[in-house]
Parts: structure tokens; C-alpha cells; sequence
């Protein structure tokens, strides 16, 4: 007898969207407890939260000029990743994220993969993204994806929590 397991899916979806409003508030939570935790000695609070999710406009992840792409694992939100395209041959992959008690399942390597194929279908030739050094895990997904350091390529002002910039050339 043999048992189905869980399988992954990815599909665009709006940010807007109730589901995707909440994996963006978990990815927020997730990256903003970590750095409070590491430069407060504190977690997060609700009220910080809010502020950030304000402060954190997902409106640019919509069409044409973005995506938002949501993972299911056995038909539930798992993850998300976000594109943006920067200018017409480079595009931003951002908000990279899975559900705690969803890694280590292989979605964050299939999420890298959905947005390289989505960037590639813009025409895309080189993906960059921005990180930070406590992001140890995600830093290693990307470096196992083919990203490599590169120069900033937008003002700290745009993203002050980046300390790491990183880049991918997909050729012509």
C-alpha cells in the first residue's frame, strides 16, 4: 500500500489576499523577532508589528511591475516569495519566507525556483536580492541558488535592515 505525502504547489496570487496578507505578517514577525531578539534583547511586539506591516507596503507585489508567489504544502499557505522587477533586465526577489513547522520540506529551494522562472518569462537577465548577516539560512539558500555578492543596487534608505547584497546573472 503506499501513501500519498504532501506535495508542493506555487501560483501567483495577490498580495491583497487574505492568505497572502498572512504569510507576509508571519515573514514579518519571523525577520523582525530575530533582529529584535539579537540587537534589544527582546522579541517583537504587536504594536512594533503593525508598524512594520504598515511601513512594509506589499502593493508594489502586483502586476506588471511584481508577483507574490504562494506555496501550499497539501493545499495549506505555506510560503511566499516576491519579485519585482527593477528596471527592464533586472529583477528583485524579496520577502522569502516558509511557515516554521513547513521547512525543511524543500519549499523555500522550490519558491527560489518559481521565481527564477517567473523573472526569466519578464525576460529577465539577472536577479539581485538583499538580506541581512543574522538571515544565516536564508543566505545559504541563496548561495546554493547561484547568488554571489554584488554592489548595492538601490539606497539604504529603500531597505535599512540590508547588509547583504546579492546577485544572479541567468544569461540572455
Amino acid at each position: 500500500m503506499t501513501v500519498d505525502a504532501p506535495s508542493w504547489t506555487i501560483v501567483p496570487q495577490p498580495a491583497g489576499s487574505p492568505e497572502s496578507a498572512a504569510l507576509l505578517r508571519a515573514y514579518l514577525v519571523d525577520i523582525a523577532d530575530r533582529w529584535y531578539r539579537l540587537h534589544h534583547d527582546r522579541g517583537v511586539t504587536p504594536e512594533e508589528i503593525e508598524r512594520h506591516l504598515a511601513e512594509m507596503a506589499a502593493d508594489d507585489l502586483a502586476p506588471p511591475h511584481g508577483v507574490l508567489l504562494v506555496a501550499r504544502y497539501g493545499g495549506e499557505p505555506a510560503g511566499c516569495a516576491g519579485l519585482l522587477r527593477r528596471d527592464a533586465w533586472t529583477a528583485e526577489v524579496t520577502k522569502v519566507f516558509v511557515r516554521e513547522d513547513r521547512r525543511g520540506l524543500g519549499g523555500a529551494p522550490r519558491l527560489m525556483a518559481a521565481a527564477e522562472e517567473t523573472a526569466r518569462g519578464w525576460g529577465t537577465r539577472r536577479l539581485v536580492l538583499n538580506t541581512r548577516r543574522d538571515l544565516v539560512e536564508a543566505r545559504a539558500l541563496y548561495a546554493r541558488h547561484g547568488f554571489t555578492a554584488i554592489e548595492p543596487y538601490k539606497p539604504l534608505e529603500e531597505d535599512p535592515f540590508a547588509e547583504v547584497w546579492l546577485g544572479k546573472e541567468l544569461g540572455a
